[in-house]
């Protein structure tokens, strides 16, 4: 199994900025996809972003575009979540999870393509 590990979240003023992290655990997360994803309280899981293999394809929700920005740190083994701007409601848990079907000219914005999945983060934003 592939495990990953997500941090960073915490509570933030409405406007503030969070980064979050995804580590993983005995593999190179340089050679997979990774999604971010949330669930706001009482609300499903959405799609958030995505990051193909290496530096490879990103995409991000409409709704999200200019705000969040997805990128790796591959000498940390990490994948990022710069959250901007943010939003009452932006507050929900944050999950990161691996992709095993990615390329580096693909990543997927459905949580049917993944696999593996981090307990997550919670993020709150206060108004």
């Amino acid at each position: 199994q592939l495990h990953v590990a997500e941090s960073g979240g915490g509570l933030v003023q409405f406007g503030g900025s969070l980064r979050l992290s995804c580590e993983a655990s005995g593999f190179f997360l340089n050679n997979y996809g990774i999604g971010w994803f949330r669930q706001a309280p009482g609300k499903e899981r959405e799609v958030v972003s995505c990051i193909g293999v290496g530096d490879g394809a990103k995409d991000y929700v409409d709704s999200l575009k200019g705000r969040f920005i997805i990128s790796r740190d591959n000498a940390k083994n990490k994948v990022y979540l710069q959250m901007n701007s943010l939003k009452p409601e932006d507050t929900g848990a944050y999950y990161c999870a691996v992709d095993q079907t990615a390329n580096q000219g693909v990543c997927h914005m459905a949580d049917v393509y993944y696999d593996y999945w981090g307990q997550g983060t919670e993020v709150a934003v206060s108004s």
